[in-house]
C-alpha cells in the first residue's frame, strides 16, 4: 500500500523557464474572456460570435446519431483517415461547385473547425518574424493561431468593399525592404467580413487575384459566412480565379452547429500532403463520428433548407440592430451595412475608447467586442466595437443598443 501523507507542504515549481519561448506570444482571446465577464444573466452580450442556439437542428443530429451508431456503428467509433470520412469530402467538393470552388475530394482536408486549419497554415507557413498582409481590423482568431509561430503583421485598410486592394502591393514592397524576404502570404475574410461586415468587391477580387500572381504571393481566403448572404447576389470566391495559389477554408460552425467542430481547408493537391502530415502531429485526424453524423445530415439534404432559413432569422435580427441603432445612439456614431454575416463595425466619436468605456457598458449590463482587438498591431479600432445580431432575438437586440445608446450618451455627457 502506498502511503500518501496528504498534509505535506508541497514545494511549488517555478514553470516559466521550462516553456518553449514561443508560448511568450500566445496570448487568451480577448473574445474568451470577455465571454466570462457577460455570463451573468442579465446581461445582455453582443459580444460572442455566436449562432442562434435555439435553431440548432437537435432532432436531426439525434436521428443522424442514432442511424450511424445502428449502420455504421463499428466504422464511425474506429480510427480514420487524417484527411476526412470521403463521403463527406465528396459531398462539400459537391456542394462548393455552386460557388466555383475548384474543389475535389483529393483536395479537401477536414479539420477540427476552421481554426484548426489557420493553425495548421501557421505550422505550415509561418517561420518567427515572417510577415504576413492582413486587412485592418482582421479576424482575432487567425492573429491568436499565427502569433504562436512568432509571425509579423503588415495591415492594409478596409472600406465598405472590404480589403483596399490597391494598398498590397505596396504593403509587399515594404515589407520586402524591411526584412529582405516576401510576406508568406495575404489574409483576406471576402464575405462579410469578422469583424467589419463588410463584402470585397468582384473588382477587388480580381484585382487581388491578379497581384498575387504578379508578385508570387499565395492567398488565404477563409470564408466562415459565405452561405449566410441576405441580400445580393453571390459572388465567385477568389479562389475560382487563382485555385493553383489560395487556400480557401470553410465550416459547419455557423450553418450545422460549432459544437460538432468541423471545418475544411482546400488547397492545391501539392500541399494536401504536408497539411495532412501537419495535422497528424496534433491530432491524426478529426473525430470520426462527427464526421458521419454531419454527412448522413448533409445527403439527406437538410442542410439547404436549414440554411435558408437561418438567413431569414439573421436577415430580420441584423435589419432589427440596424434599426436600433439608428434610434438609440447618439449623433456622431456610424455603423457598417453587411450583406450577410453575423457582424457589424461601429464606430462612436474619437473622445472616447472602446476599450475603456466598456466598463462603463457593462454598468448598463450590455457587451460588445472593443475594435482594438482585431488589430493585429494594436494600432487602430481605439474608437469603434463589434456588434454581434445573430445570436440574440430581436426583442433583447433593441434592448442591448439601447442600452449602449444610453451609456454613449452619458459618456458624451449628453444625459
Amino acid at each position: 500500500m502506498i502511503n500518501m501523507d496528504l498534509d505535506r507542504e508541497i514545494p511549488v515549481l517555478d514553470w516559466t523557464p521550462h516553456l518553449a519561448a514561443r508560448t511568450r506570444r500566445m496570448k487568451g482571446s480577448a473574445i474568451r474572456e470577455l465571454l466570462k465577464l457577460t455570463q451573468q444573466p442579465d446581461v445582455i452580450s453582443l459580444a460572442g460570435g455566436l449562432p442562434a442556439p435555439e435553431f440548432f437542428p437537435l432532432r436531426e443530429v439525434e436521428e443522424a446519431c442514432r442511424y450511424v451508431l445502428q449502420q455504421d456503428g463499428q466504422k464511425a467509433l474506429q480510427y480514420s483517415p487524417t484527411e476526412g470520412y470521403l463521403p463527406l469530402r465528396e459531398w462539400l467538393a459537391t456542394s462548393m461547385h455552386k460557388y466555383g470552388v475548384p474543389a475535389v475530394p483529393a483536395n479537401v482536408l477536414l479539420t477540427n473547425g476552421s481554426q484548426q486549419a489557420l493553425d495548421l497554415i501557421g505550422k505550415v507557413f509561418i517561420n518567427r518574424d515572417d510577415y504576413i498582409i492582413t486587412g485592418r481590423p482582421t479576424y482575432l482568431g487567425a492573429i491568436q493561431a499565427w502569433n504562436a509561430y512568432g509571425a509579423r503583421y503588415h495591415t492594409v485598410n478596409l472600406d465598405d468593399d472590404g480589403m483596399v486592394v490597391d494598398e498590397v502591393e505596396h504593403a509587399y514592397e515594404k515589407v520586402l525592404a524591411e526584412s529582405g524576404r516576401p510576406p508568406k502570404f495575404v489574409y483576406v475574410l471576402p464575405n462579410f467580413h469578422n469583424p467589419a461586415g463588410t463584402t470585397l468587391s468582384l473588382e477587388r477580387r480580381e484585382k487581388l487575384a491578379e497581384v498575387a500572381t504578379r508578385l508570387d504571393l499565395p492567398i488565404v481566403e477563409d470564408d466562415p459566412y459565405g452561405q449566410l448572404r441576405y441580400e445580393g447576389e453571390d459572388l465567385p470566391p477568389i479562389c475560382t480565379f487563382v485555385p493553383e495559389r489560395t487556400m480557401y477554408l470553410g465550416t459547419f460552425s455557423k450553418t450545422l452547429t460549432p459544437g460538432l467542430r468541423l471545418g475544411w481547408i482546400v488547397c492545391p493537391e501539392v500541399l494536401m500532403q504536408r497539411f495532412v502530415t501537419a495535422k497528424q502531429g496534433a491530432d491524426l485526424h478529426t473525430g470520426t463520428f462527427v464526421q458521419y453524423v454531419a454527412n448522413d445530415i448533409c445527403q439527406r439534404g437538410f442542410l439547404k433548407p436549414h440554411v435558408q432559413r437561418l438567413r431569414q432569422v439573421y436577415r430580420e435580427r441584423r435589419d432589427t440592430m440596424l434599426e436600433a441603432l439608428a434610434e438609440f445612439w447618439p449623433e456622431g456614431c456610424s455603423w457598417t451595412q453587411p450583406q450577410g454575416g453575423l457582424f457589424l463595425w461601429a464606430r462612436v466619436p474619437e473622445p472616447i475608447n472602446t476599450t475603456d468605456f466598456l466598463d462603463r457598458a457593462l454598468e448598463e449590463k450590455v457587451a460588445y467586442v472593443p475594435g482594438v482587438s482585431f488589430f493585429p498591431n494594436q494600432d487602430g479600432g481605439f474608437n469603434a466595437m463589434r456588434l454581434n445580431f445573430s445570436y440574440s432575438p430581436p426583442d433583447v437586440i433593441v434592448e442591448g443598443i439601447r442600452r449602449l445608446g444610453i451609456a454613449l450618451k452619458r459618456e458624451l455627457g449628453e444625459l
